[in-house]
Order: structure tokens, then C-alpha cells, then sequence
């Protein structure tokens, strides 16, 4: 777990010099490029698919939720529905591909999207960000075995009351659906212990 130790405390250190997004965003991606470098790290608890559901397992929550880390896993033909994040984030490809669609939001609210769809491999950063572009889907891009990537938000994100969206096309037929809240917490109860040093 050392990799993601040192990950943990360089992020601390960046915040306690400023919590501008900007410098944050530009600080935190050559960390996030040098944890997905290598994935030995990454304890077998957070990396286990479910055969109907992708998972978010916490990795990490800083003690005053200004940012948290997440594994996600998806499992064969697992994707998310079109949601938002409410807060910035970097995502780190660590095994398998992502495949990815960015929305926007239009001023009745609907979302359309934006650009073609793109692919994450191994060793990729994506960014999202309310400034930058947040609303997206994320599907395993692999036919064959899971896909895992590791995230870090700027606060606790499994806490975070966020939105799902239906496709402009739906949303017009069923207004009332067209952008629901949620939360979505964590698969997961426990965290790996990253400071026993007994081993």
C-alpha cells in the first residue's frame, strides 16, 4: 500500500498550499500518473466486479473531506447512466479500457452530447470538473474481463448529493425523470489500512 500512502500525503500536501482547482487539478495529475503506474498496490477487496453492478469501493477519505479516492470496477458490459460530479476529479486508467461519452447541459436542462465518444487504456487521466465539463457516461470498454480505474474527487465523494440525467430524446417524454439527485456511498464499509507498519 506505500504507493497509495505516498499518493495520500503528496495530495494533503497540495491542499494545505491552496484549494484553487486550477493548481490543484495541475499538481495532482502527475501524482495520480505515478500511482496508476503500477497496480500490485491495490488491495484484492477493492478490486472485486459484481455480476450485475459496477462498484466504487473507498480507498481513501481525507479527514475533512476536501478530497477522497476511489477504485471503481466494472464488470463485463457494465456502465454508468449520463451523471454529473458536483466537484472537481481525475480519473487513472490502472487495467483494462474505459470507454467514455461528455455531455452538456442546455439551458432547459437536457443533455446532449458532446464530441465523439473516447477511450481510456491503461496509464490515461481523464479530468471532470463543474468548469471544465461534467457529465459523462463510463462503460468497461473490455468484452472479456473487468476494467478498473482509480479516481480522486475534491471531497467525499460517496457523500455527495449528484444528478442522473436521461438522453434529451427520453427526457422530453418524461420530464419528471429528466434529472434525478442521488447519493451514492461506497460498495464497501471498511478502508485498506494504510499505516500499519507491523508487516
Amino acid at each position: 500500500l506505500a504507493p497509495l500512502k505516498d499518493f495520500i500525503q503528496e495530495v494533503t500536501r497540495r491542499l494545505e498550499q491552496s484549494s484553487n482547482e486550477d493548481f490543484l487539478l495541475e499538481q495532482i495529475k502527475p501524482l495520480l500518473q505515478k500511482l496508476i503506474e503500477t497496480d500490485a498496490w491495490l488491495p484484492a477487496s477493492c478490486a472485486q466486479p459484481h455480476p450485475l453492478f459496477y462498484r466504487q469501493y473507498l480507498l481513501h477519505c481525507d479527514p475533512l473531506e476536501r478530497f477522497s479516492v476511489v477504485s471503481f470496477v466494472w464488470g463485463i458490459g457494465q456502465k454508468t447512466p449520463i451523471h454529473d460530479h458536483k466537484v472537481w476529479g481525475l480519473i487513472g486508467m490502472l487495467r483494462g479500457a474505459e470507454s467514455c461519452q461528455s455531455y452538456a447541459e442546455d439551458d432547459q436542462g437536457l443533455v446532449h452530447p458532446v464530441g465523439t465518444p473516447y477511450r481510456l487504456e491503461p496509464g490515461d487521466i481523464d479530468v471532470v470538473s463543474p468548469h471544465r465539463g461534467d457529465v459523462h457516461t463510463v462503460a468497461n470498454a473490455m468484452a472479456d474481463r473487468p476494467s478498473i480505474s482509480i479516481h480522486i474527487y475534491g471531497a467525499n465523494i460517496g457523500a455527495v448529493e449528484r444528478h442522473v440525467y436521461l438522453p434529451a430524446e427520453s427526457a422530453l417524454s418524461n420530464p419528471q425523470e429528466a434529472k434525478r439527485a442521488f447519493v451514492s456511498g461506497y460498495s464497501l464499509s471498511t478502508v485498506p489500512n494504510l499505516w500499519g507498519r507491523s508487516e
